[in-house]
């Protein structure tokens, strides 16, 4: 890759969906998903994306594979604009970028047999011949810590960690350079969770992949991830690397999310940070930034004027007019 370019870029990216009412269904407004987001993610590397529940991680997934078409805004993958690669070449691009989702047995298809599942897609890039493609699902399945004989297995038949597995196994068969993580191990088991974070990160380094984690879960983060980017309300407010970011928190929202994470030990207390009042809906935002209706730091200006995403020094970027005046 020319030196400068990122593996992957987003900018400036939108993700608004109508609000339509009325008979004629006229278009009233717009819940703004994802609003004016920019980052970067480098080769090998694994961003973790944190924050609250509704407040735009998975849309953001979505828009950047465009199996949601952004609003506004561009995302780049070796240096090419992904949306024009698309339209010139959309198997090289579906092929290079795949998706991990939550719910394991909700996409999967429960009428088809693991080796239908996995193989579907080998058949139709033509990544093998017909007398290879079962030994090449084999092969795949045994990565991902299965059987071979699985292969003729239905997705009930199966464990929840063994479907997580089955999906993992899905994304990795066409050889994928960049994959989207949505929240893959919040639907299991404590027990089981270390075991799908730590083959993904075999996986990663024995095929050299690059990663966006998708989370709530900042201990989760913390294990599997290089950066770490906080979205609040369809905005990304801090951004660093993950030791950067756990040593020297600075958005107000980022000190209550870590705040949360239990502390193993009970004889050690933490302060809880409790936020008041409700998330504001993001079809209607509150004025400059959009944290200040429940931060007790908050300046007249912060009701004003919205702070920029800036670096305040060595890659940690924050948006907060506490750090950045």
């Amino acid at each position: 890759m020319t030196q400068g370019i990122h593996f992957l870029e987003v900018k400036n990216l939108r993700q608004y969906f109508p609000i339509k009412r009325g008979v004629f269904r006229r278009t009233v407004g717009y819940v703004r998903a994802v609003d004016d987001v920019s980052f970067h993610i480098d080769d090998q590397e694994t961003l973790g994306l944190v924050g609250e529940s509704g407040c735009g991680k998975t849309t953001m997934g979505r828009t950047i594979l465009h199996l949601l078409e952004p609003t506004g805004g561009e995302a780049f993958f070796m240096g090419e604009e992904i949306g024009v690669k698309l339209r010139h070449d959309p198997r090289d691009v579906r092929q290079k970028m795949q998706i991990i989702f939550q719910d394991p047995y909700g996409s999967l298809n429960p009428r088809m047999t693991v080796n239908e599942i996995v193989g579907e897609a080998v058949r139709y890039y033509g990544l093998c011949s017909r007398k290879e493609l079962d030994d090449y699902i084999a092969e795949v399945l045994s990565r991902c810590g299965l059987l071979p004989e699985h292969r003729f297995r239905y997705p009930h038949e199966f464990s929840g960690g063994q479907r997580q597995r089955i999906s993992i196994a899905r994304a990795l068969a066409l050889k994928p350079k960049f994959i989207v993580c949505d929240e893959p191990v919040s639907a299991l088991d404590v027990s089981i969770r270390s075991q799908i974070l730590n083959l993904l990160k075999d996986l990663q380094e024995q095929l050299k992949l690059t990663y966006l984690f998708i989370s709530h879960d900042l201990a989760v983060v913390r294990h599997i991830s290089d950066r770490i980017a906080v979205m609040y309300l369809g905005k990304i407010v801090e951004m660093a690397s993950k030791v950067e970011f756990f040593d020297n928190p600075l958005h107000p929202y980022s000190h209550a999310l870590l705040s949360a994470i239990p502390v193993p030990d009970p004889k050690r207390q933490r302060q809880r940070i409790i936020l008041e009042g409700d998330v504001p809906s993001p079809a209607n935002p509150p004025s400059g930034c959009r944290f200040n209706p429940r931060c007790k730091h908050a300046m007249e200006k912060c009701r004003k004027e919205e702070p920029s995403l800036v670096d305040v020094g060595g890659g940690h970027f924050v948006a907060c007019f506490l750090h950045c005046r």
